[in-house]
């Protein structure tokens, strides 16, 4: 497989040629939001891909920032369809937002558990009429390691053992290999996922091993690799110069592993108008999330729950 780092499944799998066995892929296109479903099915598979056995949905979109009505409403359907058909079908659900709310690019969790309907908490103030129709949901925005001092899936563990979810919902920033990904893919999938990934500092996993429950992990890449932005551009260079001929190919590939491995190391690189992204894909995940999480209530309902 292709040797460079990202958190998305779509772009670890490669092409047909070159995917391994065990390796099942689904797309649709429906206008211009497109629907892929990957699942990893084998431990072969796994292990070459590098990520745990599972489906992973990533919807695509040119632009989720600032799409259309149309295909917003869109988004948020099939984000909500994706969601809800990998929750159990009973049983409260906590919602982990990743990240640092202090770095823009890594704020993403922190946003969209401010916009989230909860509801643990109302059960005894609701009417009758509106008991059984939603789903019991907390949330929480557990900051990251270096300001707590604290594991954010040992924080999670403890809060488990009181909450007692059926399953945890943890939406995080992500890496991508490709610039293109940005604030225009969304991951989802039943495998869980490692806090820091999006910024490339991986901490212990929340996954169904660690925290004893399922988890569904929601990303959109917020960043690239400047390393794979290097060597995209020593690469072009080098083909626009001949320079990767076979006689020369040695030479050039040391030089691409030099240039993505010793200068720019873990830089992560994003667009200078991610703070208005991330409020905007926020809106757009809070939104889908909701519907998946209270499939009983309509929008008008929601918005008068959250904005009432």
């Amino acid at each position: 497989m292709r040797g460079f780092r990202t958190d998305l499944a779509m772009e670890s799998i490669g092409d047909s040629s070159g995917r391994p066995e065990g390796v099942l892929v689904d797309e649709q296109r429906m206008g211009e939001v497109s629907r892929t479903r990957i699942v990893i099915e084998s431990p072969h598979a796994a292990k070459a891909l590098a990520r745990p056995c599972g489906e992973y949905i990533t919807l695509s979109c040119s632009n989720l920032s600032c799409c259309d009505t149309a295909n917003r409403n869109r988004l948020i359907q099939l984000i909500a369809q994706a969601v809800r058909a990998m929750l159990p079908r009973d049983g409260e659900v906590l919602v982990v937002g990743l990240g640092n709310r202090n770095v823009t690019a890594d704020a993403l969790g922190t946003r969209v558990v401010e916009r989230l309907l909860v509801t643990r908490h109302l059960h005894e103030a609701l009417a009758e009429e509106l008991l059984g129709k939603l789903r019991g949901v907390s949330a929480i925005a557990p900051g990251v390691l270096g300001v707590t001092g604290i594991e954010t899936a040992e924080l999670c563990r403890g809060l488990i053992g009181h909450v007692k979810p059926a399953a945890v919902i943890a939406i995080d920033a992500l890496a991508a290999y490709e610039s293109a990904r940005i604030c225009t893919t969304v991951q989802i999938t039943d495998t869980g996922i490692e806090p820091g990934s999006g910024v490339g500092n991986h901490r212990l996993g929340l996954t169904q091993d660690t925290l004893g429950v399922k988890v569904i992990a929601v990303g959109v890449p917020m960043v690239v690799y400047a390393s794979t932005i290097a060597r995209d551009a020593v690469t072009n260079l080098m083909e626009d110069y001949g320079l990767m001929q076979d006689t020369q190919s040695e030479a050039g590939q040391l030089l691409l592993k030099k240039v993505s491995e010793s200068y720019l190391g873990e830089m992560v690189v994003t667009p200078r108008e991610i703070d208005e992204m991330v409020l905007s894909v926020a809106d757009l995940l809070s939104e889908g999330l909701n519907r998946a999480l209270q499939p009983h209530l309509d929008a008008e309902t929601l918005h008068t729950f959250l904005h009432g």
